[in-house]
């Protein structure tokens, strides 16, 4: 059976849960300043769907960097010019949900999801990022297989815990500019042989949009926000 790159999978979610919850925090602190959301947006997303599990390996270092510009970005697309949030987060998971390990490395593949990254550091979570990324190994076999993916979107739309903490407070979000964005889409699958799938997918993303600046990742929810 072939393993694919899927999002959502929780890859070392202990290890690195500290540092998630640390940063996310002040995301949210930041940005909310609402426990509900707050509890919801840090939560370790242990209930995540078996299936996706079954795909789990080791999980990349929590203090793993993104490697060197110099590696350059294979098939990973450059950050859009986009100041609008749910436009920012459709393109952020059509990156996520795509991949092809004939043309680019894992390096490589990190290097261009981290080129989508805020690079305001008290805010962005590169761990939620790293460890969508399967480990070496298990990449190193996808090449072999010859695996790739592309993906469509469906919609994206504000999560209803983030509408409200707005209307409930709507200068909190004038701190941070990060918006809370759920998006949905379909991944398909393919590999040499013939071989393929497509399954549906969800992510609520973090997305930064100061403005007059074009959006930045911020991180990836450990569960999907309604």
């Amino acid at each position: 059976m072939k393993r694919s790159l899927s999002p959502l999978h929780s890859y070392g979610a202990g290890r690195s849960a500290n540092r998630r919850i640390a940063i996310v925090a002040i995301v949210i602190t930041a940005l909310l300043a609402v426990a509900g959301f707050a509890a919801w947006f840090t939560g370790r997303g242990e209930q995540q769907d078996d299936a996706r599990r079954s795909t789990s390996t080791a999980s990349p270092s929590p203090s793993e960097s993104a490697p060197k510009p110099s590696a350059g970005t294979g098939s990973v697309p450059k950050p859009p010019q986009i100041s609008e949030p749910l436009a920012h987060a459709k393109a952020a998971a059509l990156m996520l949900w795509s991949y092809d390990t004939r043309a680019t490395t894992r390096d490589q593949q990190l290097a261009g999801m981290n080129a989508w990254m805020t690079r305001e550091t008290k805010y962005t979570d590169w761990t939620s990022i790293t460890a969508q990324v399967p480990d070496p190994v298990l990449w190193s076999r996808m090449g072999d297989n010859a695996q790739h993916a592309t993906a469509t979107i469906t919609e994206a739309h504000y999560p209803s815990a983030f509408k409200q903490a707005l209307a409930e407070d709507p200068a909190a979000l004038t701190k941070a500019y990060i918006y809370a964005v759920t998006v949905t889409g379909k991944q398909q699958i393919a590999w040499k042989g013939g071989g393929g799938g497509a399954e549906n997918r969800s992510v609520t993303l973090a997305v930064q949009c100061r403005p007059s600046h074009d959006c930045a990742l911020v991180a990836i929810a450990p569960r999907v926000a309604p």
